[in-house]
C-alpha cells in the first residue's frame, strides 16, 4: 500500500486544552498549530451544567453540532434552543453564547472556515 499524502490522524487528547467557565473546556482538534496548512479548523467543547459562556462575536461564520446535552444559544435578540442531533449555524459577527440549560454536559463539535480559532471579540 502506498504512502498516505499528508493525511493526518489526531487524537481529541492531543489537543491543547483550554479551560472555560464553571469546569466546561475546548479543544482545537484540527488547525493551522496542529496540522499545519489548512482552510478550516475544527474542535470538540464540553460545557457542564448550568454553565453560561461569555458572549463572544467571530469574524467567520461558525458551525456547530450537539452530540450530547441540551441548551441555548443566547443571542442579542432572544435564544435558541438545541439538543442532541441538532446542527447550529451562526453567521459572521453574530453575538452568541452557551447556556447549558440540563443536568447533563453539553458536547458539541464546531468548527470554523479558519486556518485557526478565528478573531474573536468577547463581552
Amino acid at each position: 500500500m502506498g504512502a498516505m499524502t499528508g493525511v493526518r490522524v489526531l487524537s481529541l487528547m492531543s489537543a491543547q486544552k483550554v479551560d472555560l467557565p464553571g469546569g466546561s473546556w475546548s479543544r482545537m482538534v484540527i488547525a493551522a498549530s496542529t496540522v499545519g496548512e489548512t482552510r478550516a479548523a475544527l474542535g470538540y467543547s464540553v460545557f457542564r451544567p448550568h454553565t453560561v459562556t461569555a458572549s463572544v462575536s467571530h469574524e467567520v461564520e461558525e458551525v456547530a453540532f450537539v452530540v450530547d446535552g441540551r441548551g441555548e444559544l443566547r443571542l442579542e435578540d432572544g435564544a435558541a434552543p438545541f439538543g442532541p442531533g441538532d446542527a447550529l449555524f451562526i453567521p459572521p459577527n453574530t453575538w452568541h453564547a452557551v447556556a447549558n440549560t440540563g443536568e447533563a454536559d453539553v458536547v458539541m463539535v464546531f468548527a470554523f472556515p479558519h486556518p485557526d480559532y478565528p478573531p474573536t471579540k468577547r463581552r
